[in-house]
């Protein structure tokens, strides 16, 4: 894998195509665990873990897999790393595994992680699946992280236990609360993507009209 399609993948994952800002995808987990900046970085961590992990073996067995079947055998990989998770995190993070509740088991059915299993994982080697599934683990939990940062603060006045202040807007904890800052981060995220793209097609535009000027010069030499 060279240093373009490294570079490729990470913006897709983290910016172009972020899961959770760009695509909308996983929004159950999104939304109801976000209420808490630990409950974001937890859930992020259990996801990188889960697709790196998915992955890399569903890569290594593409050619292995039967088209008919690949859908329940992606489901029963990812629900074998999962099951690990869950086990690990019951017996030494016992309060955070308490915390994630049902929707650390719904992993197994979580559309971002199929979904790269099934356009990515399974057509690509296992360096490229690898680091697929790194860079979008982590633009979906930087976005539960920063979401968890923003109604936590706001709604309990603390961010990571810390006290931040002693008011507190109850409205920020509630389903709507979630709904509400999810759209306006949704709104500004890609408000800044959409103009930072514009601008770079602008230069880069620009930047291949420079020769032009030349060019004709050369032409023009030539014709006289």
């Amino acid at each position: 894998m060279d240093k373009k399609q490294f570079k490729n993948i990470a913006i897709s994952g983290l910016l172009k195509d972020n899961p959770t800002l760009r695509l909308v995808l996983g929004t159950c987990p999104t939304l109801a665990l976000s209420t808490s900046a630990m409950n974001g970085i937890g859930m992020g961590a259990a996801v990188i873990f889960i697709l790196t992990c998915s992955n890399v073996l569903i890569s290594l067995l593409r050619k292995v897999i039967p088209s008919a079947v690949r859908i329940p055998a992606f489901v029963l990989i990812i629900a074998t790393f999962v099951t690990i998770v869950r086990m690990v995190m019951e017996k030494y993070i016992p309060s955070l595994y308490q915390s994630l509740g049902v929707f650390l088991p719904l992993i197994v059915v979580n559309c971002v992680i199929l979904g790269r299993a099934e356009s990515f994982a399974s057509k690509n080697p296992v360096l490229a699946s690898a680091f697929d599934g790194i860079f979008n683990g982590l633009g979906f939990g930087l976005a539960l992280t920063l979401l968890g940062i923003i109604r936590e603060a706001l709604g309990s006045g603390t961010v990571f236990g810390i006290v931040l202040w002693q008011f507190k807007i109850e409205f920020f904890t509630s389903a709507a609360g979630a709904f509400f800052v999810y759209g306006i981060m949704i709104a500004i995220f890609n408000t800044i993507y959409t103009k930072a793209e514009s601008i770079s097609r602008q230069k880069n535009f620009t930047k291949n009209l420079l020769p032009l000027p030349a060019l004709q010069k050369t032409q023009l030499t030539e014709v006289k």
